[in-house]
């Protein structure tokens, strides 16, 4: 059995806070196709999912030509909005994220990964703007897999880093997150600073409330 073990973050809601960006983005889309923006509580219940699964919740009653032209229009929208501001103003670390993981980039025997519903190109302009570039093994987009809840992402990380379930923890703040935790066999850390609020993470084995929280649990569940 190997002495390894992986650590997998979710990134929106859980390392950085890109709620503005993401409300303000979905705003923008709507209207480009003339329709009524969603309520913020409604975008903010969908912030984990691959994007076409997202515009089906949040419009169902747009065709799916026009659930298409609403995804270009976020994608465009959110680029936009991140060039004017910068990653480290349109998405910031929640407090403590960067000191929890240079200590955790620092344990020998952990590897760090993330599961995102954000695109590569979202995922590797987030990385950049916080100088996070070889932070993490495995990364894991929304490009390449099904969307949150299924396992794939989680499975893909664990069949790249050679770490099977029993040595691997998924972090999040959604439903989506510890349920896809659940579907892969792996345990589940719920953190309640994020999107969904601590009743939506039932699937999770432990709920954080801050991050200086997460080491002395991942002793714990890890060793």
């Amino acid at each position: 059995m190997s002495d390894l073990r992986l650590v997998i973050f979710d990134v929106d809601g859980t390392l950085v806070d890109s709620q503005g960006d993401i409300v303000g983005s979905m705003s923008r889309a709507f209207a480009a196709l003339g329709k009524p923006a969603p309520a913020r509580e409604n975008v903010l219940s969908i912030v984990g999912l691959s994007l076409d699964v997202a515009m089906q919740r949040l419009a169902p009653e747009a065709s799916l030509g026009e659930q298409i032209d609403l995804v270009d229009a976020y994608k465009q929208a959110y680029q936009d909005l991140r060039a004017a501001k910068g990653s480290v103003e349109s998405s910031p670390l929640y407090l403590g994220a960067r000191q929890v993981l240079d200590a955790l980039r620092a344990q020998p025997y952990t590897l760090l990964g993330v599961a995102t519903g954000k695109s590569r190109r979202g995922l590797d302009s987030l990385i950049a703007g916080h100088a996070l570039e070889g932070f993490f093994v495995t990364e894991q987009v929304a490009d390449h897999h099904p969307s949150k809840p299924h396992p794939s992402m989680i499975e893909a990380a664990m069949a790249e880093t050679g770490v099977d379930a029993a040595q691997t923890v998924m972090i999040g703040d959604t439903s989506f997150d510890m349920s896809m935790a659940r579907a892969a066999g792996v345990r589940g850390i719920g953190v309640s600073w994020g999107y969904h609020g601590r009743e939506k993470l039932a699937n999770a084995e432990i709920i954080i409330d801050r991050f200086e929280e997460l080491l002395p649990v991942l002793g714990q569940m890890l060793g």
